[in-house]
């Protein structure tokens, strides 16, 4: 993989700053935290880790092309 961390346009930025938001709104408090926050904050997470598999299914799809172009000089990108 050439190891740059592109984000193809997905919401990972966003997605990891609503979570940090939330988490982040729940720190110091005394009150026990909802279940619906929890599920939130939860939801948040898996759609996270669903979006950097992706991410990095599309890296190595790109690589991939990139290493067998590198064969083929006349192929066209």
């Amino acid at each position: 993989m050439n190891g740059f961390f592109e984000d193809h346009g997905l919401p990972l930025v966003q997605l990891k700053e609503q979570r940090r938001e939330l988490i982040v709104a729940l720190m110091g408090r005394k009150e026990p935290i909802s279940k619906a926050k929890i599920a939130e904050i939860a939801a948040i997470q898996n759609a996270i880790a669903a979006i950097e598999a992706v991410i990095v299914d599309l890296d190595a799809e790109i690589d991939s092309v990139f290493v067998e172009r590198q064969g083929r000089p006349w192929a066209v990108a």
